[in-house]
């Protein structure tokens, strides 16, 4: 998503590697699985567009995985070196305004938060994203679309359980921007502060509990959004240049320019919450606690995603057991629940 630019440096010092994390995540198995299992996409759903920053035009599918695969972007128009770049908190890179990761080769893919927030949001685990270009589609520029085609192709269930991240300690993050916080909770649960000086925006507070299909109900079309004064300054750096008034809430002081006005009258924070679940899902799997940003965007998210695994007993890796599975984004969603958009 894009409001304003902002540039922070996400160097900093990860004491606890991916592949720790995965030992973690993904240990020995035994053949007998029990509780919740983790999911994949029944069959593959694909999407054409344009990138939001690059402009450029892209087809990408969202195709099955095995269980313990997470997910993964496959560049298909790198031909030769590893074309693979994992979705997770480690791979991500400073990048305004978006979400961009990166592997060891510098193939990157950016622009990810939206389909994230629907893959976590509709309980998918486990997924191959191929894509012929270095964005993802804006779509409408809220994850609707990605919801909606993944509701419509269903998921499956795999022979592995569900693992979760149970944040057990507070960890905070601050710019002098504004700061980001997880702390310990029964399920996930978010609380989201922004304020803006058009009036259009200005001062918005949203919480909610994730849980039973919040995610589809109260978020997932709530579109990115901007100040009319900043597109040119956006577009002089090469950013925005794929931004139109039907891929994005533009304001201008107290007015809406984009046709139709707002999906929500609070439409803003709640795409703030959206792109919030989306670059939590970096993580690498599900998180159990409770977020509260406040002015807080990707580059915050990812900052405290770091400070979290960078603790010593700050998280634990647990499976997950039928009560706690049905607080998690995913559970209990009905494809009647999307929100109608025109």
């Amino acid at each position: 998503m894009f409001q304003a630019v902002t540039i922070f440096d996400l160097r900093l010092a990860t004491r606890l590697s991916i592949t720790l994390v995965k030992a973690c995540f993904w240990g020995e198995r035994t053949k007998t699985v029990e509780g919740p299992l983790q999911t994949t996409v029944q069959s593959s759903v694909r999407f054409t567009g344009a990138g939001l920053h690059t402009g450029l035009p892209v087809s990408m599918s969202i195709g099955p995985a095995p269980a313990d695969h997470g997910i993964v972007f496959e560049r298909t128009d790198i031909r030769l070196g590893n074309a693979h770049i994992p979705a997770l908190y480690d791979h991500a890179e400073q990048s305004p305004l978006c979400t961009k990761i990166v592997n060891a080769a510098g193939v990157s893919v950016s622009t990810i938060e939206h389909v994230m927030a629907a893959l976590a949001g509709c309980g998918v685990h486990n997924a191959l994203i191929r894509i012929d270009g270095p964005e993802v589609p804006v779509l409408d520029g809220s994850a609707a679309p990605f919801v909606r085609r993944i509701m419509a192709t269903g998921v499956k269930r795999l022979a592995a359980p569900i693992r979760v991240i149970e944040v057990l300690t507070t960890v905070e993050v601050h710019t002098a921007q504004g700061w980001a916080r997880l702390a310990p909770g029964p399920g996930l649960t978010m609380d989201f502060h922004i304020d803006f000086s058009d009036r259009a925006i200005g001062r918005q507070s949203k919480s909610l509990n994730l849980a039973n299909g919040a995610f589809v109900r109260e978020l997932c079309d709530s579109r990115t959004f901007c100040r009319a004064a900043d597109v040119e300054a956006m577009r002089a750096v090469g950013k925005a240049l794929g931004g139109t008034m039907e891929n994005a809430v533009v304001v201008d002081g107290d007015r809406v320019l984009s046709p139709g006005g707002l999906r929500h009258a609070d439409e803003a924070v709640r795409h703030k919450m959206l792109d919030a679940l989306g670059d939590l899902a970096l993580a690498g799997a599900p998180v159990l606690g409770h977020y509260e940003g406040h002015k807080a965007g990707h580059t915050l998210t990812n900052m405290l995603l770091r400070e979290l695994f960078a603790t010593p007993d700050g998280f634990r890796i647990r499976d997950c057991d039928v009560a706690l599975a049905a607080r998690l984004p995913g559970a209990g969603v009905e494809a009647h629940e999307i929100p109608e958009v025109a």
